[in-house]
C-alpha cells in the first residue's frame, strides 16, 4: 500500500482506477481518456510541488517511468508519450501520461483515434469510454504494469 493517499490521488478515483501501487508513486487509470491508455502517475506523498517531494520518492521515479512505457507500449503500444505536470486543479505532484498515437489504436473492436496528433493533447478532449470499457482497460493495464 502506498505511503500516504493524498486528496489528488482520491480525486483521480482511487482505489477503483488504481492500475499499480508502486509505494512512492501509484499509476491510475485516467477517468476522462484523452487517448486510449491516459494515466496519472501521482506521489504518494504531501508534497504540493515537485522540489518538495521525498527523497525516496524522487529517487523511486524512473522504475515508475520504466513500468509505465514498458507496459503501455506492450499492452496498447504508442509512438510517443507525454508526461504533463499542471497541478492547476490537483494539487498534490502528479503528472498525466498521455500516449499518442499516430494512427487509430483498436482496443475490444472499437478504433480510438488521437485527434491532435501530431500537436500537444487537447485536455479538455475525453474519448467515449463506457464503465466496462473502462474496467476492461484498467484491468488490461494493471497486468502489464504492476509489479
Amino acid at each position: 500500500m502506498a505511503a500516504h493517499i493524498n486528496a489528488t490521488i482520491e480525486n483521480f478515483g482511487y482505489p477503483g482506477s488504481l492500475i499499480a501501487d508502486l509505494g512512492a508513486w501509484v499509476v491510475l487509470l485516467r477517468p476522462k481518456q484523452i487517448t486510449i491508455g491516459s494515466l496519472i502517475l501521482a506521489a504518494a506523498d504531501p508534497a504540493t510541488a515537485f522540489s518538495d517531494v521525498a527523497p525516496m520518492t524522487a529517487a523511486a521515479l524512473p522504475d515508475a517511468i520504466t513500468r509505465i512505457e514498458r507496459g503501455l507500449k506492450a499492452a496498447i503500444g504508442y509512438d510517443k508519450i507525454n508526461y504533463l505536470m499542471l497541478m492547476m486543479v490537483d494539487p498534490h505532484v502528479h503528472f498525466h501520461v498521455i500516449p499518442r498515437h499516430a494512427g487509430p489504436v483498436k482496443f475490444l473492436g472499437k478504433e480510438y483515434p488521437d485527434t491532435a496528433w501530431p500537436k500537444p493533447p487537447v485536455m479538455s478532449d475525453a474519448l467515449d469510454l463506457d464503465v466496462a470499457s473502462m474496467n476492461a482497460l484498467r484491468d488490461v493495464l494493471a497486468q502489464a504494469i504492476a509489479p
